[in-house]
């Protein structure tokens, strides 16, 4: 019988190579490729083809405590890219206590989060889109 162990605190993003804190609770890191990795068609006599896609983009959902400095950073990139072209960054997403790894070459911020104001802590939802990923899916250990 084995025993896997998973900790959100060794859950490591860096946009940048500038680590990401200060993570909202719950879930607070996605990431999904748009396209599908291929196509099918299949012709009226019943002959299947399949089709690579060859996108390798995807989508990285981060959300952030209202409070965290890496608010700072990701608003500081994203008015140098609106303003100079100047915010395209690598981005890796690891976990420590497993095998599950996501890189991209290029990514950028999409859009401002909502900046919303209440009684309590609010979060940030930041839209990245990312090209050239790759990605492995693994387990902990």
């Amino acid at each position: 019988m084995a025993l896997a162990t998973y900790d959100p605190k060794k859950i490591v993003i860096t946009l940048g190579g500038t680590p990401i804190v200060g993570l909202a609770d719950g879930t607070f890191v996605s990431f999904e490729r748009i396209n599908d990795a291929y196509s099918i068609t299949t012709g009226a006599d019943g002959l299947t083809t399949r089709t690579k896609t060859n996108d390798k983009s995807g989508t990285l959902t981060l959300t952030l405590q209202q409070s965290s400095l890496s608010n700072n950073f990701l608003s500081t990139i994203y008015n140098l890219d609106e303003t100079a072209n100047a915010g395209v960054v690598a981005l890796g997403i690891k976990d420590i206590l497993g095998l599950s790894i996501v890189t991209a070459g290029f990514a950028w911020i999409k859009k401002l989060p909502v900046v919303e104001y209440g009684n309590e802590l609010s979060n940030r939802e930041w839209m990245i889109d990312c090209a050239d990923t790759k990605v492995f899916v693994g387990g902990n250990i």
